[in-house]
């Protein structure tokens, strides 16, 4: 990992624009409509603009591809910068929860290299909580050496966080009539929704339409912290292209291999 930045200083930056931004004081927002029908607030566009001058001025070397960029810019910075790399920042991740005020929203930053997240940092506002991961360097949570369990469990004893709005509605119906699993849960960020896998907290994920910035620094800290993690079809989970992709993930690979093996025979009961 020999000349890239030090995962302090990324955790530094994020949890100091999200203090300056206000993210850890949450109450109803106005929000406006994006062209795909998302919302988004002024916070999102000011918390790009912090993140993104800091990394500007501290790596000059690295593009920067954000998400309320707009879409020709993000895709001309993924194809030319994938050799000598480029910032995937998603400023604020659960903008309708944090205009609702509702609170767990997230802010994630990776690193990306060669379709490959090298670093990656996810900042949990409201918690104060900081997951972090370098490739091949392992996962931490504020610090701290951060493992999945690794302990058997099947489907049945586990809790899944699954996005059903994305998925396709044979495999959505069979989930909700016959789920394998104990209990589910829908929490709204993609972002944050990674790290609590990685810590632990639920098992599974499944969601079926994430955008390269929603999975690229949840994804890395996943891995790093003993997860696996794939698309539905079982294909690798990249960083090269804006299109959205399915991800299903596990504390374990042998979670992993049951949990895409029901999800694959459930998909059009």
């Amino acid at each position: 990992m020999s000349g890239l930045p030090e995962l302090s200083a990324l955790r530094q930056i994020l949890t100091d624009a999200s203090e300056k931004a206000g993210l850890s004081s949450f109450g109803l927002r106005e929000t406006k409509a994006k062209v795909d029908g998302s919302v988004v607030t002024e916070i999102d566009h000011e918390m790009q603009r912090l993140i993104s001058t800091e990394l500007k001025t501290g790596w000059p070397e690295f593009s920067f591809m954000g998400e309320e960029m707009d879409h020709d810019e993000q895709a001309r910075i993924v194809l030319e910068g994938q050799d000598q790399g480029f910032w995937a920042l998603d400023p604020l991740d659960g903008t309708t929860n944090f205009a609702m005020g509702f609170p767990f929203y997230g802010v994630s930053l990776a690193l990306v290299k060669n379709g490959e997240p090298k670093l990656g940092v996810v900042y949990d506002p409201v918690r104060r909580e900081c997951f972090s991961a370098s490739a091949g360097g392992g996962a931490y949570l504020d610090g701290v050496p951060l493992k999945t369990p690794q302990a058997p469990l099947a489907l049945r004893e586990c809790v899944a966080n699954v996005d059903y709005k994305r998925l396709v509605s044979g495999l959505a119906d069979s989930l909700v009539r016959y789920p394998p699993y104990r209990s589910q849960r829908n929490l709204g960020s993609s972002v944050l929704e990674w790290c609590w896998v990685a810590a632990g907290r639920v098992q599974l994920y499944l969601h079926g339409g994430q955008r390269m910035w929603d999975y690229a620094a949840g994804s890395l800290i996943l891995k790093e912290a003993g997860g696996v993690f794939s698309t539905i079809p079982g294909n690798v989970l990249d960083c090269r292209k804006l299109t959205k992709r399915s991800a299903i993930a596990a504390i374990t690979p042998e979670l992993h291999r049951l949990w895409i093996g029901w999800v694959r025979e459930n998909e059009n009961p």
